[in-house]
């Protein structure tokens, strides 16, 4: 209602004049606007509210501004220094608005807009202290300026509103309603989709047209005219439009919407509106859990805008999908990743150029260190058709953007030199067009150099772009010589050593040269050539094949014979070289492993020897403790042979008959290892190696691994056993045993291999002991070099083996093909195929690396597996590990500690040794009568 009677307040006004008249009135505004004269001019400082009115020229405050001022002026030195300083520039406008400093104040804010956009509060902030100064008509018209450009930062309902009420204080002018409808249709656009903001806009506008609906009725008693009553029926369609329109979109209290249009219409609610209200409805109860998890959520909510993002792209409305993007935008203006998913969009499916470019131009000046987004509007600008300045323009700008990788600069340059190459008609032999490209591409030339400085480290960044000059004077412009020349220049920044730059270079004389130059670059090919030399022969031998004559054919097998000649020396002294090294490191893990199992050895070997004194000095004090007279008889040492004379006075023995339990487990433990190994060896006997196949990789989760594996080798022969491995605790370790009938079932139970069983490939192989057959290899594959066999890389995990095939059938003869797959049976990438011949396979490499397949770039080498590693090296047999420490059958015992004191603990007897140098064995010192109590105290004492 506010909003309505300053309305109709400015619209009975006939001219928007000054709200303050008397003399009085000015000085009191012109002490709010802190008009003082400095320098023999007037400068408009700002106050705070919190400075008063009145300035206090008071010593304290004087310092404090003295302070203040020299702080400002720290600032503005840094800024001077660094103008991308973020921070500094929202300190410093922070403190010049504190201070009232207006004219420093204008100038630090525009400084910063032109390098950043500014968020909301900056802009209301800004808009609401120039709006106290702007009275006159020209700095009215310089406030909507500030206001376009405050909408073109960010897309905020707030600087909207505050843009509508602006300009409804300055309707009164010609046309001024019109100018503020249209802005207010302007703000509904970009912001009337706002579920949660875009209501008071809404309202807003609707306010103004009610208060233009009021100053239009006539005055009790008047008659209306004709005139007058299409007025106030097109206002009141306009009103009616306005609810309707509203009611249509999902906006945060939509119930009081409806409520307040059955009240203006008195109940009458059209059906058509009713049903668009409900559709709206049922539109807000879908998006609704979005808004209550960003209500919940912390900043900067990106996941959840994420998932708000995903859901409106599948509704497909534009115009929702642009307003949540912007809405996202506003809390994660910093994401690079989300400016460009946002630009990818409007590139796509809305095409509108000034929405477009907007977006883009907003994502580079919020990320400028990210390439893609300046790619990206460079080719949005040329989609667009923009003149060829701004696009000059915005390159130049991006070249100081600050990139944070040297290939970033290369990607940047090659798409201005895309973009200025498509400008060009190459059907006239000279254009402005023509020139303006090898400037282009001479100048890119001497930047990357020094971009190559910069960045230490980094490869030759100007390879790529001197191959597509090459290719674009030899192609276009008929000029081999600059050609020739720019691949000298490719050749001397160090790509001489590798065939591929070679054969393009080849290539490109073979399209568009002459036959002499092929041939020589062939021959330097030969010279130079240090990755892949075989090729390079390969081709000098065709070419000459073809064209040349008996003395080239001569010179050329002379040079490749002796070429490869030097390479195959050069590989054999490297191969020596790694195998000598190989050997190092196998004698030296040995030498580990070998010293490693002797100190095993003499751990174990003091253990026991530390336990056995343990428990011969525990039996003396059993012994002693019971202070009878024992008589031993010798026998064979069993302990149950002991005999005592406890019985003659009718005393127990409890100690002899642990003694003997004692003895009987140790008993029982020696004797069950030796019954299991006798079992065993049993059980091995009968099983026979050459009619069994060994299976693995099968699910742990098998339930009955012998019924489901039996079912499925009967049909290979007569299944004699399966044997099925599993732990300690019952449960299936993934591995078994088929022993068949028949030793010719072991063929057809191999061609089960990778036949898969609940999902996974199951790995079917002979049973052959290892430690009996050392020479059996499982690995079927040469690890060597293999020139007829191709290896490929990067594929996508989708091919298939027949997609292979018709990919590198136009190349040649395939023989074999085989995908590289893990233990679950997922392909890996990459694959290996045969051809008839080297020749082909050099061809495909050549043809197929670095070829995009699916979106993927592949990469495509002669087949040279890495050595496999030995587990024993020639002549020599690994000793065999000391054996495992055995425990009782209640496993491994909580704790070795002897509960003795120390002082109670048997002193050995050093070792000394005889008169012959035999070597004594220590004894154990024993007491001639058992120990009293008063001996335990004074043992303690003297502790």
């Amino acid at each position: 209602m506010q909003l309505r009677r300053f309305i109709i307040s400015t619209q009975n006004q006939v001219c928007n004049t000054p709200a303050m008249e008397t003399t009085g009135e000015e000085e009191t505004k012109l002490i709010q606007l802190g008009i003082e004269e400095e320098g023999g001019g007037k400068e408009r400082d700002l106050l705070s509210d919190e400075e008063g009115m009145i300035l206090d020229k008071s010593d304290d405050t004087s310092d404090d501004e003295g302070e203040i001022e020299a702080e400002i002026q720290r600032l503005e030195e840094q800024l001077s220094i660094n103008a991308f300083d973020y921070n500094c520039h929202v300190d410093l406008i922070k403190l010049l608005r504190q201070e009232g400093k207006l004219h420093r104040l204008r100038k630090a804010r525009l400084k910063m807009s032109e390098l950043f956009p500014l968020t909301e509060e900056l802009w209301l902030d800004w808009l609401k202290d120039e709006i106290k100064l702007a009275e006159d008509v020209p700095e009215r018209e310089r406030m909507y300026e500030l206001f376009e450009k405050a909408v073109k930062d960010y897309i905020c309902p707030d600087i909207w509103l505050e843009y509508a009420q602006y300009s409804i204080g300055g309707m009164g002018s010609p046309g001024g309603i019109e100018k503020v409808r249209t802005l207010f249709e302007r703000g509904l656009s970009a912001v009337g989709l706002h579920m949660v903001k875009g209501a008071a806009l809404w309202e807003a506008y609707r306010e103004f047209e009610l208060a233009i609906m009021s100053s239009l009725q006539p005055v009790p008693g008047d008659v209306v005219t004709p005139e007058q009553q299409e007025l106030l029926n097109t206002q009141l369609e306009r009103i009616n439009s306005l609810f309707r329109r509203q009611l249509s979109v999902p906006l945060m209290d939509m119930d009081a919407t409806y409520e307040e249009y059955s009240e203006w219409t008195e109940g009458a609610v059209p059906k058509m509106v009713s049903q668009s209200y409900k559709r709206s409805l049922q539109q807000m109860e879908i998006i609704k859990p979005f808004e209550e998890a960003l209500l919940l959520a912390e900043a900067p909510k990106l996941a959840e805008y994420q998932s708000y993002i995903d859901c409106e792209v599948k509704d497909g409305d534009p115009a929702r999908i642009q307003i949540i993007f912007e809405r996202a935008l506003v809390e994660n203006c910093l994401v690079p990743d989300l400016w460009e998913k946002y630009t990818t969009y409007l590139d796509r499916h809305l095409k509108l150029k000034d929405v477009v470019l907007s977006a883009h131009e907003r994502a580079v000046r919020n990320c400028p260190w990210t390439m893609t987004l300046w790619k990206n509007y460079l080719l949005a600008l040329e989609r667009h058709s923009t003149d060829h300045s701004t696009v000059a323009y915005t390159f130049e700008k991006s070249l100081h953007a600050g990139f944070v990788q040297a290939t970033d600069y290369v990607e940047i340059w090659h798409t201005y030199l895309d973009y200025l190459r498509r400008r060009v008609d190459f059907s006239k032999e000279w254009s402005k067009e023509l020139d303006e490209l090898r400037g282009a591409f001479s100048r890119s030339l001497e930047y990357l150099k020094d971009i190559e400085d910069r960045f230490s480290g980094s490869e030759d960044l100007s390879c790529t772009i001197m191959q597509i000059w090459a290719r674009i004077e030899a192609l276009h412009c008929r000029n081999m010589q600059k050609a020739r020349e720019l691949w000298d220049s490719i050749m001397t920044k160090g790509k001489a050593k590798y065939a591929n730059m070679w054969l393009e270079y080849y290539n490109l004389e073979r399209s568009y040269g002459d036959s002499l130059h092929c041939r020589k670059a062939l021959h330097r090919a030969v010279q130079y050539t240090s990755d892949y030399p075989e090729h390079v022969c390969e081709v000098l031998l065709t070419f000459e094949r073809v064209e040349g004559t008996l003395e080239d054919w001569d010179s050329a097998l002379l040079k490749t014979e002796s070429k490869l000649s030097r390479v195959s020396e050069q590989r054999a002294r490297t191969a020596e070289k790694e195998a000598n090294q190989v050997k190092h490191e196998e004698v030296k893990a040995e030498e580990r492993r070998r010293v490693k199992a002797n100190k095993k050895t003499l751990k174990k070997s003091h253990k026991s020897k530390y336990t056995a004194e343990k428990r011969k000095a525990e039996k003396d004090d059993i012994y002693e403790a019971s202070e009878l007279p024992l008589k031993r008889h010798c026998g064979d040492g069993d302990p149950e042979g002991v005999e005592t004379e406890a019985g003659q006075f009718g005393l127990e023995e409890p100690h002899h008959k642990d003694i003997g339990n004692f003895g009987a487990a140790n008993r029982n433990q020696q004797v069950q290892p030796e019954a299991t190994r006798i079992k065993h060896e049993a059980t091995q006997d009968k099983w026979q190696d050459n009619c069994s196949v060994f299976i693995s990789n099968l699910a742990f989760t098998l339930q009955n691994p012998e019924e489901q594996l039996g079912t499925i080798f009967q049909t290979c022969g007569t299944v004699k056993q399966v044997r099925p491995i599993f732990s300690g605790h019952g449960t299936f370790r993934g591995y078994c045993y088929v022993q068949f009938q028949d030793p010719l079932a072991v063929a057809e139970a191999l061609k089960l291999d990778r036949q898969e069983l609940e999902g996974r490939p199951m790995f079917v192989s002979p049973c052959i002991d290892k430690k009996k057959n050392q020479d059996f290899k499982v690995f079927k594959y040469s690890p060597s070099l293999e020139k007829h066999k191709i290896f490929i890389s990067g594929l996508p995990y989708t091919c298939t083996q027949q997609q292979l095939e018709e990919l590198f059938k136009p190349h040649g003869t395939i023989k074999a093909t085989r995908l590289v797959t893990n233990r679950s049976g997922k392909p890996k990438g990459l694959a290996y195929v045969e051809f008839a011949n080297e020749a082909q396979a050099s061809q495909a490499v050549l043809k197929m690396d670095g070829m995009d397949v699916q979106n993927y770039t592949i990469s495509v080498a002669i087949s040279n597996p890495p050595g496999r590693k030995m587990e024993t090296t020639s002549g020599k047999q690994y000793k065999s590990m000391p054996p495992q420490q055995t425990h009782g059958a209640r496993g491994r015992s909580r704790t070795q500690i002897a509960l003795l004191p120390r002082s109670l603990h048997r002193q050995l007897v050093p070792e000394s040794t005889a008169a012959n140098g035999t070597r004594l064995e220590p004894l154990t010192v024993t007491q001639n009568k058992p120990m009293s109590n008063e001996d335990f105290a004074q043992m303690l004492r003297k502790k």
